[in-house]
């Protein structure tokens, strides 16, 4: 078995074993990256493999997994205007997030923890029950109030306890992290843990090999936690390095306008949010509940990876996200409303004639079609 990678601290440098079940930095109490800079094959070597996003071996940290739902390797089919759409719902659990959850439970398996704790406002932690039940893992997963139904029933359905918090999506993220400070307990954090980004990223090596060894100019993103764009950042950066791709996509994140901390901070200059600000802020609701994040913990990392890229930050209105989800659907795809705002920045034009990919990352049946937003 391939030995497992460190993690560090990109803010202060500490630096965490392999095998530690801590879950964030010991120092800053931030989230962690992996000490590992793989180099993927080339196109050509790729042809014949498993058809799944375990044919990029090489990128991932856990490069032989014990168990699969056959997660990856989703369609990309074009929309209007010339935009393109990877059909990222159509997995396992019907969400990008099995990209990462994957990896989570993988490495729970190999760390033998009593009991895997998760937080999420549904689909994350849909995609870890899954796999945890997939890997025979107990799990408990704390949503806040207001989680969509259809999401709650999915997490129990797979077997994990379900705990919903007397509260909004902070809220739960507290109760979880208290349960994960306990002994022998693993956190399947989509935020602190950096194996859930490497698999994310696999998200960009498929659009990559789908396009002959190529990216479009622009790459949008939907952004709450921003665990999508840090992965896409990543793969970026693996291809580039290893010279398989001569220019690097810019990378449009999208907010919703209700809940936009990270575009708001762009708009001031910003490196990060403000040090004065709450720990919690009331959440507006908004229909895009997936990514209303008050206070992502990685927005120093998401900002600079936008920088670096030379994207932006664009901000959508929640008729804008209930329009778009209905336009989808006039084209035969059922998409829920957190997953269609890359689409709803798009079709307002705001690319102008640049070529572009959006993802499109869960399933309608998880929330049904948008009406009152969430928290309303």
């Amino acid at each position: 078995m391939t030995p497992l990678p460190d993690r560090y601290c990109p803010v202060d440098g500490t630096r965490v074993a392999a095998r530690s079940l801590a879950w964030c930095c010991p120092v800053c109490g931030g989230p962690l990256d992996l000490d590992f800079a793989p180099t993927p094959a080339s196109l050509k070597s790729l042809s014949g493999r498993v058809n799944s996003m375990w044919r990029y071996a090489e990128t991932l940290p856990l490069a032989a997994p014990s168990f699969s739902l056959g997660e990856g390797r989703t369609p990309l089919v074009p929309l209007k205007h010339g935009i393109s759409a990877k059909l990222d719902f159509l997995m396992p659990t019907l969400s990008f997030k099995d990209r990462g959850a994957v990896l989570l439970a993988e490495l729970a398996q190999r760390l033998e923890p009593r009991q895997v704790v998760a937080d999420s406002s549904g689909n994350a932690g849909t995609s870890i029950a899954a796999y945890c039940a997939r890997a025979a893992l107990p799990c408990t997963v704390y949503v806040p109030t207001g989680t969509s139904p259809e999401k709650v029933e999915q997490i129990s359905a797979y077997g994990a306890r379900v705990r919903v918090a007397d509260g909004d999506r902070e809220a739960a993220a507290r109760q979880a992290r208290e349960m994960a400070d306990e002994p022998d307990v693993f956190y399947a954090s989509h935020v602190f843990n950096p194996y859930f980004l490497h698999g994310t990223k696999t998200y960009a090596h498929e659009l990559w090999e789908d396009l002959g060894g190529r990216f479009p100019d622009v790459l949008v993103l939907p952004v709450g936690n921003g665990t999508l764009l840090l992965g896409t950042a990543l793969a970026v950066a693996e291809l580039y390095t290893a010279g398989l791709i001569d220019r690097r996509p810019a990378l449009y994140a999208v907010q919703a306008a209700a809940v936009a901390p990270l575009a708001h901070a762009w708009a001031e200059g910003a490196d990060d949010l403000a040090d004065g600000a709450p720990a919690t802020a009331t959440v507006t609701p908004t229909f895009a509940e997936g990514v209303a994040i008050p206070r992502p913990p990685r927005a120093r990392q998401i900002l600079r990876a936008v920088r670096e890229s030379g994207g932006t930050f664009l901000t959508v209105t929640e008729d804008q996200i209930r329009h778009a989800q209905q336009d989808l659907a006039s084209q035969g795809l059922y998409v829920e409303p957190t997953g269609v705002v890359g689409w709803a920045a798009v079709r307002e034009g705001l690319l102008g004639t640049r070529s572009a990919v959006v993802p499109l990352c869960g399933a309608g049946l998880k929330t049904g079609l948008a009406g009152e937003p969430a928290g309303a």
